[in-house]
């Protein structure tokens, strides 16, 4: 008789690798935003604690309504998940059957081939462009029978780049419309370049496009896990079909409605941030360091077979920063922070 034991295909499974974090040092490892929530949201957080006795709105009816209203778009076309992450999860298990292809550039977030694979869906990885972007027409070509959803992060994580409005319509009226096309706009809320689109448009005239949003970067709730999908309504509502009842917690579900009230002054932290951004981008390209325009919350080090190094002396001088076998991703954090950082990597050029 067999003995019981897990999948086999889960040892051959990706690991996602979080940003560490060691007590005293300065984590610029995981893309979170300096500070915490605002006061307005800390207050509506405490208030929600003396309900967690209850079971939260497995639906997040209310924080559906609220999105609706802000994007302009039907309460039937929206979906909240814990995270945007379990999203693009949700996503693959609605559309994807065992063999079908999930598509995306890569490097791209670490997250897609392995909610691919749990799904029991095939991952296809396109190269990015020589500037670190994502490859489009590569990607078109890439498309086969068992193509079925294509996530498209943009901005990219990690490199930051971005695709303009021109270049993501093409694409998306190439796409056959059989094939779904997953806008990840995760670092939306840091873009500052007016050819950057919002995703939700093409929604309004493409049933084969969803967009991914969260509450995790911009409004500082990573630690509380929510996030939205726009989509068609049989999509969105494809999405709630294989959610995990109940997983996003009343407490996320309060918070993200008390940050969408305090919009105005969350937009102009991230404002503050896109401006650090920029001044350490500007910094380090006048070291000698080549750093892709970025329009998210981070750099991207194209340092290849340096980057342990590079992190390894981040460390030693209590800079925790993000590793990749191609490159390394630093966090934009205080100016404060980042005066260290830089200081840290013109001591790394020496």
């Amino acid at each position: 008789m067999p003995s019981l034991a897990p999948r086999p295909d889960l040892d051959s499974l990706p690991k996602y690798v979080p940003g560490r974090t060691i007590q005293g040092a300065i984590k610029l490892a995981s893309n979170e935003v300096p500070g915490g929530p605002l006061p307005s949201v800390r207050a509506a957080i405490t208030e929600a604690m003396g309900d967690v006795n209850r079971y939260p709105d497995s639906g997040s009816h209310a924080l559906r309504e609220r999105l609706a209203a802000d994007l302009d778009v039907p309460i039937e076309h929206l979906a909240v998940g814990c995270g945007s992450v379990s999203l693009c999860q949700q996503l693959i298990q609605a559309v994807c059957g065992p063999g079908d292809e999930a598509m995306f550039a890569w490097r791209s977030f670490e997250a897609y081939p392995i909610v691919t694979q749990v799904a029991h869906a095939q991952p296809v990885k396109v190269p990015l462009t020589s500037s670190h972007g994502l490859d489009l027409d590569a990607m078109l070509a890439a498309i086969t029978d068992r193509t079925k959803l294509i996530f498209v992060c943009n901005p990219n994580n990690p490199t930051g780049t971005v695709l303009t409005h021109d270049e993501l319509a093409r694409f998306i009226d190439a796409v056959p419309s059989h094939v779904l096309v997953v806008l990840d706009e995760a670092y939306k809320e840091f873009v500052t370049d007016a050819d950057v689109p919002d995703g939700v448009e093409f929604t309004r005239t493409h049933q084969n496009v969803a967009v991914l949003r969260t509450f995790s970067k911009a409004y500082g709730l990573a630690g509380l896990r929510v996030g939205y999908a726009v989509a068609c309504a049989s999509i969105a509502e494809a999405l709630r079909q294989v959610y995990v009842a109940f997983s996003v917690n009343a407490i996320a579900q309060v918070a993200a409605m008390a940050s969408l009230d305090a919009a105005d002054e969350l937009m102009a932290r991230c404002r503050e941030i896109s401006g650090e951004r920029d001044r350490v981008r500007t910094a380090l390209v006048g070291m000698g360091y080549e750093i892709p325009v970025t329009q998210a919350n981070f750099v991207w080090f194209p340092l290849g077979e340096r980057t342990a190094a590079f992190a390894e002396h981040m460390l030693d001088r209590k800079l925790i920063v993000r590793p990749f076998p191609e490159g390394a991703r630093v966090t934009i954090g205080t100016p404060e922070e980042n005066d260290l950082f830089l200081t840290a990597a013109q001591e790394f050029l020496a």
